[in-house]
């Protein structure tokens, strides 16, 4: 089955509102013709969701925010709910980070309950999943992913995958210039995609679109989006100026 490249930009808190227009304004211009081959999507800060969304508008680049509360509203300080981000027009939102899953403490379960919640929301989850270096060098991988999978998806139905798209990062390979070489992230990609077979079926495995994450920058993009199972990437530094992100997806799309 040939799956559409997606390509998501995750800004991580970098990018104010003035920053996010000359971004978008300096982007915008030839992301039609990527578009056709490619997904791309921007994830800026919350504060930036607003502009970004009026620049969009009526624009092949899809927006996302960062994260989301289980919550639907009340006495949740500094929280966002779903449906704020369906006011601004969000359209995904990337759940599961390792940053907040090792900063921040989110659990596989915490995870579920906002991955349930954006769905029912209309979002599409980017849920992210990884291991890091000392659980891959002690020969834990394919156990964290398959705890992180079956845990962060807990609950859902065939229907409901049908709109996640799941990114895998190495934890190791996240904003240190090292990147999984093609065979390690294409053999990572292969067994998630297994591990969501053995849960949702084969014809789930074969639709879900799985990004990698990890350093992707426009040297190296190609030769990672060609591997069979990787559909795509959720690019932060390569992200933050426009040319790069620009050029990583063009290299990608070829």
């Amino acid at each position: 089955m040939k799956r559409k490249l997606i390509i998501a930009a995750n800004w991580k808190m970098n990018k104010g509102p003035a920053e996010t227009t000359e971004f978008i304004e300096s982007f915008l211009p030839g992301s039609e013709e990527l578009s056709e081959s490619c997904d791309i999507i921007i994830a800026p800060p919350y504060v930036s969701l607003p502009v970004a969304a009026s620049l969009l508008v009526d624009s092949p680049v899809a927006l996302s925010a960062q994260n989301v509360s289980e919550q639907d509203e009340g006495a949740f300080t500094g929280e966002v709910a779903t449906r704020m981000l369906n006011e601004v027009g969000a359209q995904y939102v990337i759940l599961g980070h390792s940053e907040r899953r090792a900063i921040y403490g989110e659990s596989d379960e915490f995870i579920n309950a906002k991955v349930r919640k954006a769905l029912t929301a209309g979002l599409v989850p980017i849920f992210c999943i990884g291991e890091t270096l000392e659980e891959r060098e002690s020969g834990e991988l394919e156990e964290v992913l398959r705890a992180q999978v079956s845990g962060g998806l807990a609950d859902l139905t065939v229907e409901d995958m049908a709109e996640v798209v799941v990114a895998y990062e190495p934890v190791w390979a996240i904003g240190t210039g090292v990147t999984a070489t093609p065979d390690q992230a294409q053999e990572a990609h292969a067994f998630v995609r297994t591990l969501l077979g053995d849960q949702f079926g084969a014809e789930v495995a074969a639709a879900t679109r799985i990004q990698y994450g990890g350093s992707v920058k426009p040297g190296n993009s190609a030769e990672l989006m060609a591997q069979t199972d990787i559909d795509g990437a959720l690019v932060g530094g390569a992200s933050l100026e426009a040319g790069s992100f620009r050029d990583l997806i063009a290299n990608a799309v070829v």
